[in-house]
């Protein structure tokens, strides 16, 4: 709160006249800077109207360091026998008239009835304060120390009083600065009250005081009780900064603690334990567990190109099954390094291969504990089997994916990058959606008992490509695996001969023919008849022009089917064909004639 506090500097206690020179009184020199009161609040002027020092008032002396030193009070006047009689003043010189100058309040009467402020000191220049009077608002205590003073220690000068109605008294009277004049008599005391310091220089500094003893009931606090207080107060600060040096440690021990462990409790939680890693034989699982140790996979260093594929063991000696177009390009000049299931690695050379059928057989030498897979029989399996295909796709060893059979006796052809037709391969294929991505070339197509039923050789892709290192993105479901049976025979005439043998008819096909079968070709290279001499078609009665539709009861609508389906055989066996000639059908059988492959 702001009330009875000056609105602009506060002058300085010290801010008095010098002591060598006279200051000249000024409108606002009334009584209450250097006027003497007397007890009704009237200050005698002195000469022209105006009060006065009187010639023997001493004036403070300063000190060196601007503070200065209160001169010694003078002695008070004598009480006077009455205390509602004022003291007699000098009188004023006859040729003047004594001016009275009432002090009058800086603010209008403060109708809450706040306590009194202390006034400024008789050199300087009143504040902007309310001047105090003798005694606290109706009602409102004083505390004993300060009973019968100013609110500050000083005594309190008399008041007049007089009695009211039901014996109370009221004082009427506003209080008055004290006189600077000497005064004859000390003021009296209240009973039982100890005589106190009547200086004027003892004045009560409402911005300076440690405490205002009338706003707070109960005792006044001196700088001994502030000294007190600032002691415990500082006690309190060292003790809450040592409280929060050891909580900061603590905290960082916890901190650290946790850190480090994890936590101050161990979180477990539930799992179930170990189990002895038995899987069923015919799960995927025991499926993988019971191949693995069989298959390989191939890296293939050549002069012109190099790439990676899988394969498989074939028997104790060291034979590895694979694909033909795996280890094409360490054909003539190149090396071949085969890696097992267990990381050991050995090198390996070819044994045969045939482009026609897409398969090749290499040799590993100097190595023990191989473990052969068992093969299986093509002719039993059935759509919709289930079936597990391993390799290195992307050269990521011992891949596992599952997937069904998703159909049979699928004609595929695949390579044709020479241009020639001497790289194209005839499959009569097994198709499955078990991933095959590039890299599980050569790789088995296994069933629910671990048993070899297909060579994984090709895919087919989004795109218009069908091999399997031709590009393409990946596998989309439709992967082909040569059937083990004609892979069987295959790799036992290569590692018996080194060659594989086709199986024939002896005929020329059209192959720009359009419509719907095989057709037989007007012409074979050189002029020659397009029906071999001798040879089983012509033996069977085919002519130029037949029409092929059926083989073994099955349909032919073009002539790499009719290839697919003749080479799903072997040589020696007996094929019954369903033609077309001149509009007739007509039913044939020949028995199969063999030839070399390359």
């Amino acid at each position: 709160m702001d009330d009875g506090k000056p609105s602009g500097p506060r002058t300085k206690w010290w801010s008095r006249p010098s002591t060598d020179r006279d200051r000249p009184a000024g409108p606002e020199d009334g009584a209450a800077a250097t006027g003497v009161a007397d007890a009704s609040g009237t200050a005698p002027a002195g000469p022209g109207g105006t009060a006065g020092t009187t010639a023997g008032e001493r004036l403070p002396h300063t000190t060196p360091d601007g503070d200065y030193t209160p001169a010694p009070p003078a002695a008070a006047p004598p009480p006077a026998a009455d205390r509602g009689t004022p003291a007699p003043a000098e009188p004023a010189p006859p040729a003047a008239e004594p001016h009275v100058h009432r002090t009058q309040p800086l603010h209008a009467p403060d109708e809450y009835s706040t306590p009194p402020y202390g006034g400024p000191g008789p050199w300087a220049p009143a504040p902007p304060v309310q001047r105090p009077v003798a005694t606290p608002a109706h009602g409102t205590p004083v505390p004993p120390p300060y009973a019968g003073t100013d609110g500050h220690g000083t005594a309190a000068p008399p008041v007049a009083a007089a009695p009211a109605q039901g014996g109370q008294e009221h004082h009427t009277e506003a209080w008055a600065p004290p006189p600077t004049v000497p005064q004859q008599h000390p003021v009296p005391q209240p009973p039982g009250q100890t005589p106190q310091q009547t200086s004027q220089w003892m004045r009560y500094d409402p911005w300076g005081a440690p405490r205002q003893p009338l706003s707070h009931p109960g005792p006044g606090q001196g700088v001994d009780d502030v000294r007190h207080r600032k002691a415990r107060r500082g006690t309190v600060l060292v003790g809450a900064a040592l409280l929060a040096l050891l909580a900061g440690g603590i905290g960082g021990g916890v901190g650290a603690y946790v850190e480090r462990n994890g936590g101050l409790t161990t979180v477990e939680l539930p799992q179930s334990g170990r189990d002895a890693g038995g899987r069923a034989p015919d799960s995927v699982a025991g499926i993988a567990a019971s191949a693995l140790p069989g298959v390989v996979t191939l890296h293939v260093n050549g002069s012109a190109e190099s790439g990676t594929g899988t394969g498989f063991v074939l028997d104790d000696r060291g034979h590895i099954l694979t694909n033909n177009h795996v280890v094409a390009p360490a054909s003539s000049n190149g090396d071949i390094t085969v890696t097992f299931s267990g990381g050991e690695s050995a090198a390996a050379e070819i044994v045969g291969k045939d482009s026609g059928y897409d398969l090749a057989v290499v040799k590993v030498t100097g190595v023990s504990g191989l473990t052969p897979l068992p093969l299986g029989n093509s002719d039993n399996v059935r759509v919709g089997d289930p079936v597990v295909a391993i390799g290195a796709p992307f050269d990521l060893s011992n891949t596992v994916t599952s997937g069904i059979i998703s159909a049979k006796e699928r004609p595929i052809t695949a390579g044709g990058e020479k241009g020639d037709g001497t790289d194209v391969s005839y499959v009569d294929a097994l198709q499955t959606d078990a991933p095959i991505n590039p890299g599980n070339s050569g790789g088995p197509l296994v069933d629910a008992e671990a048993r070899v039923i297909g060579i994984n050789s090709a895919i087919r892709a989004a795109d218009s490509g069908s091999g399997l290192d031709g590009g393409q993105s990946g596998s989309i479901g439709l992967g082909f695996a040569i059937p083990i049976n004609q892979g069987k025979r295959v790799a036992e005439e290569l590692i018996s001969t080194g060659k594989a043998t086709h199986p024939v008819i002896g005929v020329t096909l059209d192959m720009e023919f359009t419509g719907d079968g095989a057709k037989v070709g007007g012409k074979a290279a050189g002029g020659a008849s397009a029906v071999t001499e001798g040879g089983p078609a012509d033996k069977a009665g085919i002519r130029s022009g037949d029409i092929i539709t059926e083989v073994e009861g099955q349909r032919v609508h073009s002539g790499e089917e009719l290839i697919v389906k003749i080479r799903a055989h072997r040589p020696g066996d007996r094929l019954a064909l369903v033609l077309t000639r001149g509009g007739k059908e007509l039913s044939k059988t020949l028995t199969l004639g063999s030839a070399s492959g390359t």
